[in-house]
């Protein structure tokens, strides 16, 4: 819009009042320099409830010890549909209709048991 004068007619903006001390914040100078590599800290906050890093291998047979229901249905799931692809390869049409229903239910049986490794852990957890 525009004023009889030519000029912009701003009398219908709306103003906001402004705080100057958040508009310019003081100098923020981190006591130790960000490294991307590394997780941040935080003051009381262990990322890891155990002390070393754990290689891969440990992490997988303490994961399994924990929960050993969740490898055996996976283990499961991969050999009803490694049967049903080579059933299938081989022309066995109704073998590997049942081999890939056997993979539906193993799949069913590894989500139950993520389920219920989550839930106990969760139950455990609590004080």
């Amino acid at each position: 819009m525009t004023s009889a004068g030519g000029g912009v007619d701003d009398t219908h903006f709306l103003r906001l009042p402004v705080d100057l001390d958040m508009a310019t914040p003081g100098p923020v100078t981190p006591e130790v320099p960000f490294e991307p590599s590394q997780p941040p800290v935080i003051e009381g906050f262990s990322p890891s409830v155990y002390s070393n890093q754990e290689t891969f291998k440990e992490k997988f047979f303490r994961k399994t010890r924990e929960n050993p229901m969740v490898p055996i249905g996976c283990l499961g799931t991969v050999t009803a549909l490694t049967y049903g692809l080579y059933c299938f390869h081989r022309g066995q049409s109704h073998r590997s209709q049942l081999m890939m229903r056997t993979r539906i239910a193993a799949q069913g049986f590894t989500i139950a048991a993520i389920l219920v490794g989550l839930a106990a852990s969760a139950l455990k957890s609590r004080p």
